[in-house]
């Protein structure tokens, strides 16, 4: 299907006043969107209204800068419905929150900030069915940095849960770094933080949202992620694996201090004679594999916070999304291999570290005229990330995929 028709339309002015910037992150297992919209009445006056709807913004008397206000917003598709998510930037005319290249063919004259993977390997079908090009930014890169302006410029951002107890995080922007930061994809990438665009991929490993994913498929017939999420809402784990009271008789092993209750050997009591394969059920199987993602994740990212003496460890990624027993299954295994000395924190916009990061790069480019500065939080305090002019900020009861009210502030 091609979508072109009405997508790079000059004469919409109404969309072209109320989107802009758009920047995807384009995985393996997901697609990630990130872009702001203009409030209806973001002007102070008529004329600010109408200086916006010509996509021209009018000066703040207080800063001598241009104001808009509206929402930055949120959504994701899984990567193998990439068709899906073309027709929403059809549909919401998103490609008009990208950029233009005066310099370009006619034909080419639309960009959009994109990372990962996936913006090397859609970028001929992104021209095809949408009319623009994908201008790609280092995925590392924009991961560090959407992380970054997370924890510097969110208000209640870092978060700690274990035993169901969510606890929020306040950051000492003078004593962040260095840190780890654990990003959960497909596969997952352990990054050693130590500064604004100062950073190393110190370690990683295959096992990740992918493998949890795809193994539940195949083990449980579940169709898409979510569901296998939920189906593990409903299993008991112990019934699949082996924990060390099976092997001494109910007992702990007290002497290297091992519980009855921790896992021996994960999936261990599918090797049971007294069992055939079908007796163990779908839920059960999914709850296993996620405490087996989960807890393998979790020790190896203590394990290279170790190594490199870092005391604070963040999880974000969208295998997360926000699910208690997942995150409690991490936290536990920071908590038992660092003998209760370290604490895995997490973010509230989780999943959206790369396209967060690919949204913030708009500040090499200009948009029609408007280059984004900062993104103004709404609270008293204003935090700002050096090395980047983008600040927002989040209400205390946002979610990892809900809009941001924000304050842009432009040239």
């Amino acid at each position: 299907m091609d979508l072109l028709d009405g997508v790079s339309n000059p004469q919409n002015s109404e969309s072209q006043s109320q989107i802009s910037h758009l920047a995807l992150d384009i995985g393996g297992s997901l697609i990630k969107l990130v872009y702001f919209s203009r409030n209806n009445d973001s002007g102070k006056d008529n004329s600010e209204q109408r200086s916006q709807n010509q996509n021209v913004a009018v000066s703040d008397s207080d800063t001598g800068q241009s104001v808009m206000e509206g929402r930055l917003h949120f959504e994701k598709f899984e990567t193998s419905k990439i068709n899906d998510c073309l027709e929403f930037i059809h549909r919401k005319k998103l490609c008009l929150g990208g950029f233009h290249d005066c310099t370009a063919p006619s034909t080419d004259k639309i960009f959009i900030k994109a990372t990962g993977g996936g913006a090397y390997k859609f970028a001929d079908l992104f021209k095809e069915k949408l009319g623009i090009r994908l201008d790609k930014e280092d995925e590392m890169d924009c991961l560090v940095t959407g992380a970054n302006f997370l924890l510097k410029a969110v208000h209640q951002e870092a978060f700690t849960y274990l035993d169901g107890q969510k606890e929020f995080v306040q950051i000492d922007h003078n004593d962040l770094y260095p840190y780890l930061l654990v990003n959960i994809g497909s596969g997952v990438s352990m990054i050693k933080v130590d500064g604004d665009g100062k950073f190393e991929r110190v370690s990683g490993t295959s096992l990740g949202g992918g493998t949890f994913w795809g193994l539940g498929r195949l083990l449980t017939k579940c169709r898409n992620f979510d569901e296998l999420l939920e189906l593990s809402h409903q299993g008991n784990n112990r019934v699949v694996d082996m924990l060390v009271g099976d092997i001494y008789g109910g007992t702990d092993y007290a002497k290297i201090g091992l519980s009855a209750t921790t896992i021996a050997s994960s999936f261990g009591k599918a090797i049971s004679d007294n069992k055939e394969l079908g007796d163990f059920k779908p839920e059960d199987i999914s709850r296993s594999l996620l405490r087996m993602i989960s807890n393998n994740i979790g020790q190896i990212s203590y394990l290279n916070a170790l190594r490199f003496g870092l005391k604070r460890i963040f999880f974000a990624g969208f295998f997360i999304r926000g699910h208690a027993y997942t995150m409690d299954t991490i936290s536990v295994a920071v908590h038992f291999w660092s003998k209760g000395e370290a604490k895995a924190m997490f973010l509230r916009h989780e999943g959206f570290l790369g396209a967060l990061g690919a949204f913030m790069s708009y500040e090499k480019q200009s948009v029609d005229g408007l280059m984004v500065h900062k993104i103004l939080q709404k609270f008293p305090i204003s935090v700002s990330s050096a090395g980047n002019k983008i600040h927002c900020s989040l209400n205390s009861e946002s979610i990892e995929n809900e809009s941001i009210e924000c304050t842009v502030y432009g040239t």
